[in-house]
């Protein structure tokens, strides 16, 4: 069973002072795929980082599967959280790209003969089965944030945290790891992604959280989230283009992927 993640009233102040999370309080479902948008500087990356303690709140709790994160380590979260890294290049260590993705599973304690078998899916996931054996240094800025994305899917954890997963994608890249997204979800597991990609967000999840200094301004359903004017103007943060182009039209039916926008057209 998929576990369930809570923040409770959370705030979160950096050393500096900075405080970067404001009473945030929201819970995820088991199997949900939750998008968190918002300008640089919102807190989107603060507050996920909680999940698999690399933050602990300053106040409040953040609860997965039933209990809180606070006390318990990054390994032990890692278990249950899959975190992909905005840079890669934080994550990948390996001399190989197979070394890095079996790296997790085999923390895991899995049997080598499952390691190996774990590794070679993901990075068939990805598309980069055939770069195994190159250094992942060798590879681009794209291809290595998929090798950190196949590192996390081969450790088969409950949750998986997307940071900016398609930034530098081209059109195949954005459609490998839509496919991604889509088979976590098929398996049952939650996927929540911090993205500014608002088409990515629109066609690929079913709920939508905006944030902007520190608290929630939205949540809800992709179509009713983005028609919320206001809370996207606090947050600096543009609907996807399909729904600004019919707005511009003036149709009354507001689309969100290409084939809602071409059955829009077509009823017209």
């Amino acid at each position: 069973m998929t576990a369930s993640i809570r923040f409770e009233g959370v705030r979160f102040t950096y050393p500096s002072g900075v405080e970067a999370l404001r009473r945030v309080s929201f819970g995820v479902e088991p199997g949900e795929r939750v998008a968190i948008v918002g300008q640089n500087g919102a807190g989107k990356t603060t507050l996920v980082r909680h999940l698999n303690g690399i933050h602990q709140p300053t106040a409040g709790t953040v609860l997965v599967g039933g209990r809180p994160t606070t006390g318990r380590s990054i390994a032990e979260l890692a278990r249950q959280v899959g975190y992909v890294f905005q840079n890669p290049d934080e994550q990948i260590f390996a001399a190989t790209v197979r070394a890095d993705v079996e790296f997790g599973p085999r923390n895991l304690g899995q049997a080598p003969d499952e390691i190996a078998a774990r590794a070679m899916k993901a990075l068939e996931q990805v598309g980069l089965a055939g770069q195994a054996e190159v250094h992942p240094l060798h590879l681009s800025l794209s291809e290595r944030k998929r090798v950190a994305l196949a590192g996390v899917l081969a450790m088969g954890t409950e949750i998986v945290v997307l940071d900016e997963p398609t930034t530098g994608q081209d059109a195949r890249g954005v459609e490998l790891i839509a496919g991604v997204v889509e088979s976590l979800t098929a398996q049952g597991r939650t996927v929540i992604a911090i993205s500014h990609d608002m088409d990515f967000c629109a066609e690929h999840f079913d709920r939508v959280i905006v944030m902007a200094k520190g608290e929630v301004m939205a949540d809800g359903g992709p179509r009713d989230v983005f028609t919320q004017t206001e809370a996207l103007r606090q947050a600096a943060v543009e609907p996807p283009q399909l729904l600004r182009l019919a707005g511009r039209l003036g149709w009354s039916r507001r689309p969100l992927t290409a084939a809602e926008f071409v059955d829009a057209y077509q009823e017209r």
